[in-house]
């Protein structure tokens, strides 16, 4: 197995030397440390007709200070897998080779790819599969090794006949970790209707899924692995609208946002329903800045774009709601 192939997962299997079945288990069982648009930091960004955009941080500072930007990530779960990553950049360093991420949370590749900036010879890849993946993972290595994007991201299609059962996102992520995959193993799930779904995948475990997935739900499904280039996706739709408000205050601008009564937001925020850049809100008076994306459950996404101060010392903000 070449260097570039290896991930997070299997180069503790191949050092301690562990019984196939017993490897096995472990690939399936996945890193739980890496566990906790979206709009990723300024950093290179190219379009591969493969495996869709490609975040590219290429650090050619010193890497003293790199944990300092870990203060700032207020999620716990975030900054410990940041702080992981960052290791792994430095083994990848000392090991000359590529080393590979699971499938992270869009909150988790973020601050990753900027503390990442701050390690000197380290160069980060991110791949989702398509242009507008939320959960990518993330290969890093030095520059001279990682000279091409290696290939970490495989699609499936699951079909089957859904014209009368018809299957939710959920439902398709629940038969596939009913497999004994760990989520952080699975990409993003697009859902097709009638069609069924395509799924991204680690490609370590695409046969293992083909041979052991045969429902969804009441559905008998037939899973067959696909090449990136077919995956079926559309841009997203979203509508642009402003609000004035006194403050940025996550209650006042998503219940504008959202259409729907400050009151009933904040229930939301109590329930755990409300959600800043994936990371749950827990104060009401919890502030948002652009770029800020705020999802409720069951009412969708919503972008903070431009914020301007008003005459009266309030504020203008551009709302882009995910349709």
């Amino acid at each position: 197995m070449s260097a570039a192939r290896f991930s997070t997962a299997s180069a503790p299997i191949m050092k301690l030397g562990l019984s196939a079945s017993s490897a096995f288990r472990r690939l399936l069982s996945g890193s739980r440390s890496l566990l906790p648009i979206p709009p990723f930091p300024p950093l290179v960004q190219f379009q591969s007709p493969r495996r869709g955009l490609c975040q590219v941080a290429l650090a050619v500072k010193p890497a003293a200070g790199a944990e300092s930007g870990l203060k700032g990530i207020g999620d716990r779960n975030a900054a410990e897998a940041v702080k992981n990553i960052l290791e792994m950049a430095r083994r990848s360093l000392t090991r000359r080779e590529v080393i590979h991420t699971d499938f992270l949370t869009p909150p988790v590749l973020r601050e990753s790819l900027l503390a990442l900036e701050k390690l000197a010879d380290v160069k980060a890849v991110a791949q989702g599969g398509y242009p507008e993946a939320e959960r990518c993972r993330l290969s890093v290595g030095h520059p001279d090794v990682m000279q091409t994007d290696p290939d970490v991201v495989s699609a499936l299609s699951i079909t089957g006949n859904f014209n009368f059962d018809g299957c939710s996102h959920g439902d398709f992520l629940g038969a596939i970790l009913g497999t004994g995959i760990a989520r952080e193993k699975v990409g993003d799930i697009l859902v097709q209707g009638e069609k069924g779904a395509q799924v991204l995948i680690v490609p370590e475990l695409t046969e293992f899924v083909v041979s052991s997935m045969d429902k969804v739900g009441n559905v008998t499904v037939t899973c067959t692995p696909i090449p990136l280039l077919a995956l079926e996706y559309e841009p997203s739709r979203t509508k642009t609208s402003k609000t004035v408000e006194a403050s940025l205050r996550v209650d006042a601008i998503a219940s504008a946002g959202f259409k729907i009564s400050r009151t009933k937001l904040v229930d939301l925020i109590s329930n755990g329903d409300v959600r800043v850049n994936w990371a749950p809100v827990t104060k009401n008076g919890a502030t948002l800045k652009t770029g800020d994306v705020v999802s409720v459950s069951g009412k969708g996404r919503l972008k903070i774009g431009e914020i301007t101060e008003t005459r009266k010392g309030k504020y203008a903000v551009e709302l882009i709601r995910y349709l």
